[in-house]
């Protein structure tokens, strides 16, 4: 009998959502988001009042004026829709530029 996904721990999420986000890529750079660095935390844990497995997401981007910002930013937020297991729920996003980017 397999586990319920949404009773997951929240590493397990961690590991979850890492995973959904390295496939998401950079379109100006041929690699992911996680792997470029552009990621600088990810935290999950279940919301108390409303039990969804909610994981936030701390991200930049390689410029401030980068052209594709709300659409990386989009397919973050849209990780739960592909998630099939349900393991995460919601997606907060929260976008910093100190410290900027760099390879």
């Amino acid at each position: 009998m397999s586990k319920d996904p949404r009773e997951m721990p929240p590493e397990a999420s961690e590991i979850r959502m890492i995973e959904e986000l390295q496939k998401i890529y950079d379109p100006e750079i041929p690699v992911d988001i996680y792997n470029l660095g552009l990621i600088y935390d990810v935290h999950c844990e279940k919301d108390p009042e409303t039990k969804l497995n909610r994981c936030k997401v701390v991200m930049t981007l390689t410029s401030a004026t980068c052209s594709m910002s709300e659409i990386l930013v989009d397919l973050v937020k849209s990780i739960p829709s592909r998630v099939e297991d349900h393991s995460i729920e919601e997606v907060e996003v929260e976008l910093v530029f100190d410290p900027p980017w760099d390879q």
